[in-house]
């Protein structure tokens, strides 16, 4: 038995490698060629992704959708540069700022024994 693995013509290629075999994986757009995982932009987005004012509506992993001064909880355990520990799973983080971060880091915010520092939505669920 054959399988087409061809994707349908709304998934837009990967960024990283223009691989046209992309495909979703909850709220992410997932590249099998390069492992590069992406939020659909505006126009890859499907309907209702932005908010009526046109500004951008970001979500966290779950697909609850954010807000300045939320708190969130980190779902999985991240390395931190100069930090042997890192942050745990489960830590809480209030106050959050919604900002168009670089590569994909859309919250920032202040962890304590860490500081001030940006996360990306993909790693955290509303409180």
């Amino acid at each position: 038995m054959a399988y087409d693995f061809r994707m349908n013509d709304t998934t837009p290629p990967c960024p990283e490698c223009s691989g046209t075999y992309a495909y979703e994986m909850g709220a992410l757009l997932v590249c099998p060629e390069c492992g590069h995982e992406w939020s659909p932009g505006p126009s890859e987005a499907s309907a209702g992704e932005s908010g009526e004012s046109g500004e951008k509506v970001v979500k966290d992993a779950v697909g609850n959708v954010l807000r300045d001064g939320d708190t969130v909880t980190v779902i999985k355990a991240l390395k931190v540069k100069g930090s042997p520990s890192g942050i745990k799973a489960g830590t809480k983080v209030r106050n959050i700022k919604l900002v168009d971060g670089v590569d994909g880091h859309d919250i920032d915010c202040r962890i304590e024994g860490f500081g001030n520092m940006q996360l990306k939505s993909a790693v955290v669920k509303k409180a």
